[in-house]
């Protein structure tokens, strides 16, 4: 599961690293289990039985699978399309820098507006980039999660709250480097150039090119700074919170099963801790990534000029949008996620 979006924690990915993190507990598990048996000696050989009986008494054995990653980002995918429209209103919100009276009176006036004058794709503006982003995005994050988790574990191969708090800061940044951050530029300057007297983007490719044509290629790396710090904390929040959670959970035994329900509840903690701890990167972020860009030179000359234009509430536009959509996420990637993969899995084998 994991918004593992750049926006909100993209929970189908920690799904998958939970469930990764699930049978590395289980095989770790399995040495200790048989030093135990070894060490208590030979076992008392049981009664003859028949080959019938064995064959009757013996249960079926049972074979752990985790969701193949192509159809969890493709599961992630069909959650974008469905919560992006917050995203949007999100975008818009912080973009507005207009006091009196602001651009928007509200999420209602926004979605209302832009249905009014684009139809309901406005709402979908900024979308394209997300899709192209998403297998890049989930590769670079969880590869460098794995990579960082294996040469941090424990003698038994766990991995407690500190390290993966550490790994999970690694991958966050390392995504947000690679991917997010053009990606996220991309997303935002779309949807700004809709409210333009005259939007100048025809379509995404159109768009990325104008974009390198006038700023060369780190026109699409504006916010770069900005982008980093709010990846890397949004993930380091969101893996502390969720290992933390389960960790309280499960006690001491790591192979305990998890509720779907609690699953859901211990999702929307993590998602709301992760979008009340770094909205304020968020914002700045996204005003460093639109048409205007170009006014600040550095991320604290635009965080001094929110504060002293519009006061320390504007650094919390959009809150109510991304703790929306982490709504959503949690009833999407806990409640249909599976439904979801089990359609998958009848037309795409990977077994």
């Amino acid at each position: 599961m994991i918004e593992f979006s750049g926006l909100v924690p993209d929970l189908q990915e920690l799904r998958i690293w939970s469930e990764r993190q699930r049978l590395l507990n289980h095989q770790c598990a399995k040495p200790e289990k048989d030093s135990r048996e070894a060490a208590a000696g030979p076992p008392t050989p049981p009664a003859r039985a028949t080959p019938h009986a064995l064959a009757a008494g013996a249960p079926a054995p049972r074979k752990a699978t985790v969701t193949h990653p192509g159809k969890a980002i493709l599961a992630g995918d069909i959650e974008i399309c469905i919560t992006f429209p917050t995203e949007y209103v999100k975008t818009q919100l912080q973009l507005d820098e207009r006091l009196h009276p602001p651009r928007y009176q509200g999420i209602g006036d926004c979605v209302r507006r832009t249905v009014h004058n684009h139809g309901v794709p406005g709402l979908y503006r900024g979308l394209i980039s997300l899709l192209y982003g998403s297998i890049p995005k989930a590769a670079v994050r969880l590869g460098m999660f794995e990579f960082l988790s294996n040469h941090m574990r424990d003698a038994q191969g766990r991995l407690d709250s500190t390290r993966g708090l550490q790994c999970s800061l690694g991958a966050g940044m390392a995504d947000a480097v690679v991917v997010v951050c053009p990606m996220e530029t991309i997303k935002v300057k779309f949807i700004h150039d809709q409210t333009s007297p005259s939007p100048k983007y025809r379509g995404f490719f159109h768009g990325v090119r104008e974009i390198v044509w006038e700023r060369g290629l780190k026109g699409t790396y504006q916010g770069l700074v900005a982008t980093v710090l709010k990846q890397g904390s949004n993930q380091a929040i969101l893996f502390f919170v969720l290992t933390s959670l389960r960790n309280w959970y499960q006690g001491d035994n790591p192979n305990k099963p998890m509720n779907p329900l609690i699953t859901g509840v211990f999702g929307a903690i993590t998602g709301t801790a992760s979008v009340r701890g770094n909205t304020p990167l968020d914002m700045i972020k996204t005003r460093m990534q639109g048409l205007e860009a170009h006014k600040y030179h550095k991320m604290w000359d635009r965080g001094l000029q929110i504060l002293r234009n519009e006061g320390p509430k504007a650094f919390y536009k959009g809150t109510v949008p991304r703790l929306g959509r982490v709504c959503l996420d949690v009833a999407i990637v806990f409640v249909i996620y599976d439904e979801v993969v089990k359609l998958l899995n009848k037309v795409w084998k990977t077994d």
